[in-house]
């Protein structure tokens, strides 16, 4: 995955970019800006053109913007560019020896359309886990929904609105930040909710214990049931096919006019795989979204970086995903663009922020700035042997910049420092 020669070069080279997501446009307008002229085609499998994700489990699902609101970017403005968007289009293979990929027939009975490539971006981004119903009877039940795409949300706010009318409770299984923000939107319209989370704590994986139990805490103020260590048995469903109540081993009957799968996703590497290329967990690429096929990068929620000492990096995030597009552009021209920078992620629930710089994988120790009893802008500090390694700052944009800006440059403070507020971290830039 060295750098090499540009796969463009040759007369009338054309990218094709599968994925119309932030990934994929991200990296079809870095061709243009980095003087690629050739042909450049979008592939979408969505009906709809490129739009914001983030939103969805906030701020559409709760019916406070409008479609024009969702557009990341209009046909127009892409047209302008002479990118060519195709939605609705499903690709079902990569030929790799001809240079094509390969079109699912638009109807039954079909042919397959091919497209030649000299270069070709996988933004294929990742799909909601499901719970089998195999292990969980009734987790096919068509109220049982997981949350990725417009439709997803679409979906989701119908049900929200059915159990406004019916006085039934939404049930949320998975207690990661997709589940809580979508608990966060259905008690503000006023739904009874409860969230199910298997681990002891909420979002054990990536917050600090202090941080887990005030996020508990904000969610049970605002009346969201919280069961801890829930093991989820069945779903019961109705003569309707619905699922209508949660069942846990323990024999608690949980009523429900609507389930949201909050589980995780996996990345869309399906491609990537039958085509030979390199996967685990997502399609391996290096710093500059490069695979091991010259001609072809990847970009986004589908890739997993090799990092220099061969572990394997997956990220989820706006920021890797447009991040990665400018890379993963600039190593079909032919140029090294390393995306190395902090990772950064944010998540809105009531009237909360969580701002998150780093990773805290691995802490061993963590300190607390701000008053974190009061919720009005506190942050906590993540530390392995002395080292800042994360900060997850709440209501508190000006301690997030900082810690970015200290994580990028290396400087560390002392966790004494971070909990004495008399110290200012920022003179230790200078």
């Amino acid at each position: 995955m060295n750098a090499a020669a540009s796969p463009l070069q040759a007369e009338g080279a054309a990218v094709v970019i599968v994925g119309a997501g932030q990934a994929g446009v991200q990296a079809a307008e870095s061709l243009r800006a980095g003087g690629f002229a050739g042909p450049i085609t979008l592939l979408g499998d969505e009906p709809h053109g490129p739009y914001h994700r983030p939103p969805l489990s906030k701020a559409w699902l709760a019916g406070e913007v409008e479609a024009a609101q969702l557009v990341m970017r209009a046909p127009a403005m892409l047209a302008k560019k002479h990118i060519t968007l195709r939605t609705g289009v499903r690709v079902q293979a990569i030929d790799r020896v001809a240079g094509e990929v390969v079109l699912a027939p638009a109807e039954a009975g079909g042919s397959a359309e091919r497209l030649p490539y000299a270069g070709l971006v996988l933004a294929t981004g990742a799909t909601p886990r499901r719970l089998p119903a195999s292990a969980v009877p009734g987790a096919d039940a068509p109220n049982v929904l997981p949350l990725r795409t417009r439709a997803d949300a679409d979906a989701l706010a119908a049900g929200l609105a059915r159990c406004v009318e019916t006085g039934l409770p939404l049930v949320v299984i998975g207690g990661g930040f997709i589940g809580l923000e979508v608990a966060a939107t259905a008690r503000k319209k006023g739904v009874a909710v409860t969230v199910l989370e298997a681990a002891p704590r909420l979002l054990g994986r990536v917050l600090a214990p202090v941080l887990s139990d005030w996020y508990a805490e904000l969610h049970r103020a605002h009346g969201v049931t919280l069961v801890l260590n829930a093991q989820l048995q069945r779903l019961d469903v109705g003569d309707d096919g619905t699922a209508q109540a949660a069942v846990l081993a323990d024999g608690t009957r949980l009523p429900c006019g609507l389930v949201v799968l909050g589980v995780g996703v996996s990345a869309n590497d399906g491609l990537a795989r039958e085509a030979g290329l390199a996967v685990d967990r997502g399609i391996v690429v290096d710093a500059c979204g490069r695979t091991a096929d010259p001609r072809i990068v990847a970009a986004g929620d589908c890739t997993v970086r090799q990092l220099a000492d061969g572990s394997l990096l997956r990220l989820e995030s706006v920021q890797n995903a447009t991040e990665q597009g400018k890379s993963a552009a600039a190593a079909l021209l032919g140029q090294d663009r390393p995306f190395t920078a902090v990772p950064w992620f944010w998540s809105d629930q009531y009237d909360k922020k969580l701002q998150m710089a780093g990773l805290s994988g691995g802490a061993d120790a963590w300190a607390v700035r701000g008053d974190v009893a009061s919720g009005s802008g506190f942050s906590v500090w993540h530390f392995r042997a002395g080292r800042l390694l994360a900060v997850d700052a709440v209501n508190a944009s000006k301690e997030h910049l900082l810690s970015r800006k200290l994580l990028e440059a290396g400087v560390s403070p002392t966790p004494e420092q971070v909990a004495d507020g008399g110290v200012d971290l920022a003179g230790l830039l200078a």
